[in-house]
């Protein structure tokens, strides 16, 4: 019986960048203009991006929208209309969404989005208006999510079939995430593409697990490699990994690579062999303007 996540499933593998306000988390801090996003997306060159991937014979691609604060790669009426800012200023003025798509679509490379389920948090005053700030604890109500939502739909329904699936992170038992809570995202990626499919994350987790009951593959979120799947679907959901190329210390310093070409390759093999999915974790702040090889 053919299934919704056939078409991640023969892709393989693929690469997921970060791509946010700061600087790569792997270089010292430093006093940045928070005022030049829209010079930094701007400055990434999608080309180049697209062009590295089919070196590297990656299937898919992810990319994050935003995460933790209010800077997002593309524009959105309803975040600027609830956030109460100007175009350009939160939002950038690109559209670095479909820019990705046209580059990556002529290498048949699926593009697929990062979105979160605690929204612009770490900025008080926007995350207010959203309805969701720190302390992130069994606090999640429907009226954020309703609100946070509407923002995903207008993106969803902009790039329609573009996008072949949603990763969806900070949706944490541990915030108050429960299935009627996740509903409204998966609703929203399906009114525009009832085909995309979609993976909620609940935390870094010892082996594979299907957290809301209709997604189609998991999240898989592991800082390493060791895990590996002895069957294609859990629980229904195509099984999924989403591993790190570095040694990982926290989101405020990567450590050194620590996956080889050779280790990697070995990783990728036994993976597919057991029918489950891969993707390499990449981070990268404002500066970056592609990936560099991993293969």
């Amino acid at each position: 019986m053919k299934q919704i996540s056939d078409n991640l499933f023969q892709k393989r593998w693929g690469v997921f960048n970060h791509f946010l306000y700061g600087e790569p988390g792997s270089t010292p801090r430093s006093n940045t203009d928070e005022s030049d996003w829209n010079e930094r997306v701007n400055a990434l060159d999608v080309e180049k991006i697209a062009s590295n991937l089919h070196e590297m014979g990656a299937g898919y691609y992810f990319i994050t929208i935003m995460q933790g604060r209010k800077y997002m790669i593309a524009p959105n009426e309803t975040f600027d209309k609830i956030a109460g800012t100007k175009p350009g200023e939160a939002c950038a003025k690109r559209d670095l969404i479909s820019d990705l798509y046209d580059a990556l679509s002529k290498y048949k490379i699926d593009l697929y989005l990062y979105y979160t389920g605690d929204g612009p948090y770490k900025d008080e005053e926007i995350g207010k208006k959203f309805g969701y700030i720190e302390p992130r604890q069994n606090n999640v109500t429907m009226e954020f999510v309703q609100r946070w939502v509407d923002v995903l739909r207008e993106y969803s329904v902009r790039y329609g079939e573009k996008i072949c699936g949603w990763w969806f992170d900070g949706c944490y038992e541990l915030f108050g995430y429960r299935e009627e809570l996740l509903k409204p995202y998966y609703d929203a990626v399906k009114a525009g593409n009832p085909k995309a499919v979609c993976a909620f994350n609940n935390g870094v987790r010892t082996e594979l697990h299907k957290w809301y009951r209709d997604e189609e593959f998991t999240a898989g979120e592991f800082n390493d490699f060791e895990y590996v799947p002895d069957t294609r679907f859990v629980d229904g959901a195509q099984a999924h990994i989403f591993g790190t190329t570095r040694h990982f210390h926290g989101w405020n310093g990567l450590g050194r690579l620590v996956q080889t070409r050779r280790k990697v390759e070995s990783c990728a093999t036994t993976r597919l062999h057991s029918q489950g999915e891969c993707k390499w974790r990449r981070c990268y702040g404002g500066y970056c303007h592609s990936p560099r090889r991993i293969v």
